[in-house]
């Protein structure tokens, strides 16, 4: 078997990795370094997360158990600094040495930074990574002003996403109109209008050459001597390939590593892919032709014959709410082109074809793109369209909500219907008839149409319809069931457990016909928390199936370190205690040890072989700060120091921890107790929030303090401690029947509604009921670091110090 090694964990390596695969599975042991803490995550979501509609778990593509599936070492959080040709081997920032008979190259790009006095200062960051998000969604909490430099698509997207965060954002571009590249005058315009509209300020034409301030930035300078004042700043105009490891090892590199047309570098068995690649003098920065690269590549990797690739034309959408904008292929006009254009300025639509010689060029489509798939075909097959009419190509058949079945039935199978991800019609009509799909996730998960920027979902939803015929049901096609391993909504597997008595997660999959026999990290965790809620007294847990934080007890850190907090309750602590945190933390060299906002002290940077003697030496219990459950209770002093305090905050913030310490929830959930409306531990903004009032406590729930921030809804007001710990039983275990895995409290309160919760808790035999399912589910409990210290079995298993594959 040879030896495939690849540089880089990024879209277009680890999609060249499934198409070899797919060819030659038995081909290859294949090994693969990622520089960052993280499986494979869909980089094209970044916007939606940084603009709060999406969480990181939902945009990983392969998770940890897929690279163990397909038998991949993968190692992450390790970089490749050197390519020893003529050894065929590398060897990485950690001193690993691997050998190989292939290697691939696919070490993507990174923002570029412009190179003016004052760049390397502290709030001055890129676009291209969750590192980068993660900086702007931290700097937002302590920063009110963000500039962006850039007014083209990653620029726009960051823009949008930090004034989602509540800061006040100033876009920054060069050129006199917004994606000059991509947009013609118009259609910036009307961009420009609408995104004024949503708050963005704009500085046209202007020049960035100094960022000012001392360590930290303070603003910006430009050419023209104005100046803007900024807490944060966001470089976001352009990439630059990832070429310092091939051009360290010899191989030839322009602006990117050159490659031919079977993506072959200067050096015999060596290959690049992806945004670090020069094809033809040309570097991409979006997906679809990088996927493209990698079907070549996989081909001549795995001694297939293939076409060569050619170079690829290109469209691009802009994924900011309220936007709906698509454009391909060139611009604007010469001697040589038409156009044909539509503008309606009364609905914001406009929409500029441009043609050569009978054949589409060049489309702009602003306010409504649902046309945009077909006419980007017509432009990549260069279709002849002197037969059509100017209003038959702008307006085609197709609805706002997809096509006609006509339209499906007369598509030609190669039509692709998802340029992300290389799908084809052909491909979808032939997984939903051989595998039996039936919804949208189910094509989506089987075929990956759908699963980067989105935009194709209804055309392939008519797809869907279309070949299902008689037997589409509209209600399922939709439905969201709880992964693509199956068409189960999370009220239906509830139920199916219920009914037939299931009580393993391999028995739910195997009963219920799981699609992937082995489920995906999506769905075990949900199947193990759903057992455990339903079973709340027999159930054992499947630790393997928990997500890696709550499988390891710790929280893991992007340096594949982790973290040790320990429980503090209500945030109250003694001199012993911490006595004993600052000799384990001085003992065992420690990097990082903080007060974390939860009012505890967390140890950070801690090996994996080490936590189960820290935790010895500590003697203390977990504080859960990785987990799906109870995290921290928040208290202010109270009424037994402060003289504006009117209730004992701290003895009811340690009552309930104590009462709820590792219950599993659907997803975490905090507490904050306040002696006063005076609110000094935040409860306004807890998952459940008490504030202390004369002659009792007013409970408030629903509230989020994180991206999307929201204040907590008055639930009730209760007159004694007892009453307050009853609430929130009954409260808490309402959760835990009736949320989706992963849902937030937030999500849920607004879900089902205020008043109805309210309904429910205000029966006192339903409350009697539900603290009684909950003291029943609290007795199965046990310490989980103290049972680590004792069991030989679990320290062998997950704490030993020997390489295992991600997954296990």
């Amino acid at each position: 078997m040879k030896k495939l090694v690849m540089i880089g964990n990024g879209m277009a390596g680890v999609r060249t990795i499934e198409e070899i695969l797919k060819l030659a599975p038995e081909h290859f042991e294949i090994t693969i370094f990622g520089e960052e803490p993280h499986p494979n995550y869909n980089r094209i979501k970044l916007s939606n997360i940084l603009q709060g509609d999406t969480r990181f778990d939902e945009i990983i593509i392969n998770p940890l158990n897929w690279y163990k599936e397909n038998n991949i070492q993968l190692y992450t959080g390790e970089a490749i600094v050197k390519i020893d040709a003529e050894a065929k081997r590398v060897i990485s920032d950690q001193g690993r040495e691997v050998e190989y008979d292939e290697l691939i190259i696919a070490t993507g790009s990174k923002s570029f930074i412009l190179p003016i006095p004052g760049a390397d200062k502290q709030g001055v960051t890129g676009f291209r990574d969750i590192h980068d998000c993660e900086m702007m969604i931290k700097s937002s909490k302590e920063c009110k002003k963000a500039v962006v430099i850039g007014g083209g698509l990653l620029g726009l997207e960051a823009a949008r996403g930090l004034l989602n965060l509540g800061m006040k954002v100033d876009v920054v571009h060069l050129m006199p109109s917004l994606m000059e590249r991509q947009l013609d005058h118009i259609a910036a315009s009307m961009l420009k209008a609408e995104l004024e509209g949503q708050g963005m300020n704009f500085l046209m034409e202007k020049e960035t050459v100094e960022i000012l301030g001392d360590e930290r930035v303070t603003g910006l300078r430009f050419k023209d001597g104005s100046e803007v004042e900024a807490d944060l700043i966001v470089m976001a105009i352009g990439i630059k390939s990832n070429t310092e490891v091939a051009k360290n090892s010899g191989i030839y590199v322009n602006r990117g590593i050159v490659v031919n047309d079977f993506m072959e570098t200067s050096l015999p068995h060596i290959y690049a892919v992806g945004e670090c690649a020069e094809h033809r003098e040309i570097v991409y920065g979006l997906v679809a032709p990088l996927y493209e690269q990698g079907k070549v590549l996989a081909n001549r990797i795995s001694g297939f014959e293939a076409e060569p690739y050619k170079g690829s034309v290109t469209g691009t959408q802009l994924k900011v709410a309220g936007v709906d904008l698509f454009s391909a292929g060139e611009i604007f006009e010469d001697g040589t082109t038409k156009s044909i254009m539509a503008y309606n300025e009364y609905d914001g639509i406009y929409k500029r074809i441009l043609t050569r010689d009978n054949r589409i060029v060049g489309i702009v489509l602003y306010g409504d793109t649902k046309d945009s798939t077909k006419l980007f075909r017509m432009l990549t097959k260069q279709e002849n369209i002197s037969g059509m009419t100017s209003v038959s190509i702008l307006q085609s058949e197709c609805s706002a909500s997809g096509s006609s079945s006509d339209d499906i039935a007369s598509m030609p199978n190669d039509e692709l219907v998802c340029g992300c991800n290389g799908v084809t019609k052909g491909t979808i009509v032939e997984a939903i008839k051989t595998q039996g799909l039936t919804t949208l996730d189910q094509v989506s998960h089987c075929t990956n149409a759908g699963r980067s920027c989105g935009r194709c979902k209804p055309m392939v939803a008519s797809i869907l319809e279309h070949t299902l015929g008689d037997q589409f049901d509209a209600s399922t096609a939709q439905k969201t069931s709880i992964c693509g391993c199956t068409t189960l909504s999370r009220e239906e597997l509830v139920q199916e457990i219920k009914v037939k008595g299931l009580t393993s997660v391999k028995e739910v999959m195997n009963v219920l016909g799981w699609n992937n026999e082995e489920g995906c990290t999506k769905c075990r965790p949900a199947i193990n928390y759903y057992l455990g809620m339903i079973h709340m007294d027999e159930y054992k847990d499947d630790r393997d199936s928990r997500l890696v934080n709550e499988k390891m007890h710790a929280n893991i850190q992007k340096d594949g370190t982790y973290s040790v907090v320990p429980r503090m309750y209500g945030g109250v602590t003694t001199p012993q205690d911490l006595i004993k945190i600052a000799k384990v933390a001085e003992k065992y060299n420690v990097p990082l040890v903080k007060l974390t906002g939860g009012q505890r002290i967390g140890l950070f940077g801690i090996k994996k072989e080490d936590l189960p003697s820290i935790w010895e030496e500590l003697n203390m219990p977990s504080g859960y700060a990785y987990g799906k459950t109870l995290r921290t209770v928040k208290t202010c002093v109270g009424a037994q120091f402060c003289r504006y305090g009117t209730q004992d905050s701290m003895a009811l913030g340690i009552e309930l921890e104590k009462k709820f310490e590792r219950l599993d929830t659907p997803h975490k959930v905090k507490m904050g107790v306040s002696a006063c409306p005076r609110n000094c531990s935040e409860a306004g903004i807890k998952d459940i929030g008490f504030v202390g009032i004369d002659g009792g406590w007013e409970i408030y729930v629903g509230g989020n303090g994180g991206v999307d921030l929201r204040a907590g809804d008055h639930l009730c007001t209760v007159k004694t401690q007892e009453a307050v710990i009853e609430m929130t039983g009954a409260y808490l275990q309402y959760y835990r029947e009736t949320a989706n895995y992963l849902e937030r409290t937030s999500k849920w309160l607004e879900r089902l509604g205020l008043e109805h919760i309210q309904g429910v808790l205000a029966n006192e035999e339903t409350r009697k009921a539900l603290n009684e399912r909950m003291d029943k589910t609290l007795k199965k409990y046990i310490e989980p670091w103290d049972e680590a210290i004792h069991s030989e079995e679990i320290q062998e298993k997950y704490y030993t110090k020997h390489t295992i594959k991600v997954g296990e």
